[in-house]
């Protein structure tokens, strides 16, 4: 019974939660990038919001970079840290500029996605990742 209060942590659990979070975030946020990257590669005028004020298509293109590439990085956890830091911009401009007057309603996803992001810029990607298999290989041994 003392166990459900206990607050050890069984590490290979910890990492196989790891991945399965970033696989499934980065897969969620890249449907999202993915539309927008139809959005700005089929041309023409979009609407789009510009909340840095450098114009719409360098804001959707800034979008589509952290929206897809990051989370394609982020999936395969390679530079997990540097990755998660423009996903956090994204969605910090997200919930609190953008929608930042609409409600709960329209923050509430972002918001979790911005949780996430933090959650996996202090963690790190865990075990099972690419980011583990460098580090493993490239640090110094012990003598």
């Amino acid at each position: 019974m003392m166990k459900i209060f206990s607050t050890a942590q069984n590490k290979n659990l910890s990492h196989i939660m790891l991945f399965i979070v970033r696989a499934t975030v980065s897969s969620f946020m890249l449907v999202h990038g993915v539309e927008k990257f139809d959005t700005l590669y089929a041309g023409g005028p979009f609407d789009f919001p510009d909340p840095l004020g450098v114009g719409t298509s360098a804001s959707l293109s800034l979008a589509v970079f952290a929206e897809v590439l990051c989370s394609g990085l982020l999936f395969v956890g390679f530079a997990t840290r540097l990755v998660t830091i423009p996903l956090i911009i994204t969605m910090f401009f997200a919930v609190f500029v953008i929608h930042g007057a609409h409600g709960f309603e329209k923050q509430e996803l972002g918001g979790l996605y911005l949780l996430i992001y933090v959650l996996l810029l202090v963690t790190g990607s865990g075990k099972y990742s690419v980011d583990h298999f460098i580090y493993k290989n490239t640090r110094p041994e012990k003598p």
